[in-house]
């Protein structure tokens, strides 16, 4: 490892996530896509597949880069001379259609549910277990293939996170499917799995590119709370106390594309945000499960940063990790009434995040680990043994933008410069992106219950659930899904 070539220290926000996966207590993140290709593809898919990671590779220097000495305070990423995609890119027959295992406990004859993708889940149960091990890539590309439809697949992209936040792995997908699109249109004669790292510089960290300021007031806060004085509400639930050894458990359910238009139809109607209405929706189903004693939940959540970070190159299609964390408290007495679910509340949840976002990011959480000189010793290692601080998480990435395509017509109008790059345009779309899924690791001392949201290509929106086990207990995860999709196929039929 040595003889690696360095390229910068790891920066504080990367090394939460660093130390994280050395201890075992958070494994990594994943963003599933599925493709259809256009059926005159005549090579096999792996000819296709192989030469588009080889694309992507070159385009996001992070994909050849490592994180080494991990368990240090001094972490550096160095840059591997190659990618041998034997090495990361995985395929795996499906044995069947998509189907479900429980079809008696889930409502999948209602017009909102999809049926459940239950080998998808599987798949992605064995890879939020598996860590990454140097000297090999710290991302990996399972690709599920269809034989009954030899141009579908399904690329699950599960990757490390200091290597790339949740909106690194749509930036992933969208070079991907530019990629596959120029190797449909020019497919290479054989297969090249290795890949020549790029001599590209990676991109800054969020330390070097934004103040990350804290005010007086917030400082001496959270100081006080962390050094003096912290009292926990008792009426609060987030499930068991901090424990290892993480073993994580998946569960992902989607929606249909009329169900999600009617749902971000209702929260604009309404004055919130798919986001705050998730958050709400799903604080209702806990309560509506949980015993009574149970009172306060608290909902921590993620928020990018790269809406700051244009001046400095950093864009949606860029991967690297520049993200921040916002809470929210809700109380039981706010969900009495016998409603689907609190418009109030859902109102309120999209103000405390409009009010995190107007401060552009001062007084983020990640602010404060210029603070923390051993992440090991001073914050994770305390935290096993004690009650944990959040009920659940939501991250949503939001929804996955189609590339802009032109038709045959327009393309025919443009003279010859302009139409090969419509004619680049036509194949994108053909290779279309459909049904997304993002899902990641549970946190040993974070959120009880994780939940992740992306809407696809096929504006259909797909919710993963991730949780420890030991944590949070089966049953009541599979209660919480029952009422999350009881409520959404309520507000559909509103």
């Amino acid at each position: 490892m040595e003889s690696l070539e360095k390229l910068r220290p790891v920066g504080r926000l990367e090394r939460y996530s660093t130390v994280r996966h050395h201890l075992g207590f958070y494994i990594n993140v994943a963003v599933t896509a599925t493709y259809n290709l256009p059926g005159s593809c005549a090579q096999p898919l792996k000819n296709y597949i192989y030469k588009a990671c080889g694309t992507v590779v070159g385009q996001h220097p992070i994909l050849s880069a490592i994180p080494v000495n991990e368990g240090t305070n001094n972490p550096e990423f160095v840059r591997l001379p190659d990618v041998d995609l034997d090495d990361c890119v995985f395929f795996q027959q499906r044995r069947g259609p998509t189907s479900t295992s429980d079809q008696q406990e889930s409502d999948v004859s209602s017009s909102s549910h999809e049926v459940r993708d239950c080998e998808l889940d599987a798949l992605l149960s064995i890879q939020h277990n598996t860590p990454f091990t140097a000297p090999s890539p710290f991302w990996r590309l399972c690709i599920l293939t269809d034989p009954e439809v030899p141009c579908r697949f399904t690329a699950a992209l599960i990757y490390h996170h200091a290597i790339g936040d949740g909106g690194s792995g749509k930036a992933f997908h969208s070079s991907f499917q530019n990629a596959l699109s120029k190797a449909v249109i020019e497919p290479s004669s054989g297969v090249i799995s290795v890949i020549q790292s790029p001599k590209i510089p990676l991109l800054p960290n969020l330390e070097a590119i934004h103040p990350m300021s804290v005010t007086i007031p917030f400082l001496a806060i959270t100081l006080f709370k962390a050094k003096i004085w912290s009292p926990r509400d008792p009426g609060l639930w987030t499930g068991s106390k901090v424990t290892i050894p993480l073993h994580n458990k998946v569960r992902h359910l989607s929606f249909s594309q009329s169900a999600t238009t009617k749902l971000l139809h209702l929260c604009r109607e309404n004055g919130s945000t798919l986001t705050a209405v998730l958050e709400t929706v799903f604080a209702g189903a806990l309560f509506l499960h949980l015993p009574e004693t149970f009172s306060k939940l608290h909902c921590s959540g993620a928020l990018s940063m790269r809406r700051w970070l244009s001046a400095h190159g950093i864009t949606d299609e860029c991967m690297g990790v520049w993200v921040q964390d916002f809470s929210e408290e809700y109380s039981r007495n706010a969900f009495q009434e016998e409603n689907i679910l609190p418009w109030p509340e859902a109102k309120r949840s999209r103000q405390t995040i409009e009010n995190v976002l107007s401060l552009q990011g001062t007084n983020a959480g990640p602010n404060l680990l210029k603070y923390v000189h051993d992440y090991e010793k001073d914050l994770f290692l305390p935290k096993i043994g004690k009650e944990r601080a959040s009920s659940f998480e939501i991250s949503n990435l939001g929804v996955f933008k189609k590339i802009e395509v032109l038709s045959e017509s327009q393309v025919e109008s443009q003279g010859e410069e302009e139409r090969r790059a419509g004619m680049v345009r036509v194949a994108e779309l053909e290779v279309e992106i459909g049904r997304m899924v993002f899902s990641q690791s549970s946190n040993v001392f974070g959120s009880a219950l994780c939940v992740s949201a992306v809407t696809g290509g096929d504006g259909c929106l797909v919710l993963a659930l991730t949780w420890q086990n030991g944590v949070v207990e089966d049953a009541l995860v599979k209660q919480v899904i029952r009422s999350v999709e009881n409520k959404i196929t309520q507000l559909e039929n509103q």
